[in-house]
């Protein structure tokens, strides 16, 4: 059985999730842009108590520069050689994509097909989707063009019919030690990506813009000539 969340409408037809956090879904965006996963990560470890929010080091993107952000779009499936309702499915998940979406791809550990082309960005696009997590992609050229953020471990350029298939979506998946719920928050860049709890999002936003402001202070102190052990005194770190 598919389930997905229950969608606002927008006026352009395009589907929304709900208000969320207390201020709007693409200002998140925009300011979890800002950051790094690194601060992130150690707000979830020292304020949280949450050490396994780090989706597997595999997952790099396309390019360096690539950042993303959004809210978890969960898809499940693996290798599978049955095709009935395959192309269907796929087509559905696609139309059930909301805005300001990022899709995380469980693939049960596959490492033959690539599961991410230029047609599923070109789709991914329109519904204004933010990103994708998979194993595996090809049509690697296209997707770098269209300038879609794209976090893999492979490119391969076996496609899934017939290979693999979708099981199922927006239902809790495991990404490594990680149980990402759909609607959690998804932030990635260079160093990796990181799943934050959806009720904890904004929260762990405002205590990592903090981080930021404070590592400004403490490079000021260490540009500045102080000694490492005199910037600790004064609340620096390294």
């Amino acid at each position: 059985m598919i389930t997905t969340p229950a969608p606002s409408i927008q006026a352009n037809g395009l589907h929304e999730p709900a208000s969320l956090f207390p201020i709007s879904v693409a200002e998140m965006r925009e300011r979890y842009l800002a950051l790094y996963t690194g601060a992130v990560n150690d707000v979830l470890r020292f304020n949280y108590n949450m050490h396994a929010t780090s989706l597997p080091s595999e997952f790099a993107p396309l390019r360096e520069e690539m950042k993303m952000a959004g809210l978890a779009f969960t898809v499940k499936g693996g290798p599978d050689i049955t095709t009935e309702g395959e192309f269907e499915m796929r087509a559905q998940m696609l139309e059930d994509l909301h805005p300001d979406s990022v899709v995380v791809w469980d693939c049960s550990g596959d490492t033959v097909t690539s599961q991410w082309g230029e047609v599923m960005t070109l789709a991914a696009l329109k519904l204004k989707c933010r990103g994708a997590i998979v194993n595996g992609i090809r049509d690697t050229m296209a997707i770098l063009e269209l300038g879609f953020p794209v976090f893999h471990k492979y490119k391969a350029n076996t496609g899934m019919l017939g290979r693999f298939r979708m099981y199922h979506y927006q239902k809790p998946v495991l990404m490594g030690e990680v149980k990402v719920q759909p609607g959690d928050w998804i932030f990635g860049d260079v160093d990796g990506v990181i799943s934050i709890p959806q009720a904890i999002a904004y929260d762990v936003l405002i205590a990592a813009e903090s981080i930021l402001h404070k590592e400004e202070d403490i490079r000021q102190m260490v540009e500045s000539g102080m000694k490492p052990t005199d910037v600790v005194k004064n609340g620096g770190y390294f």
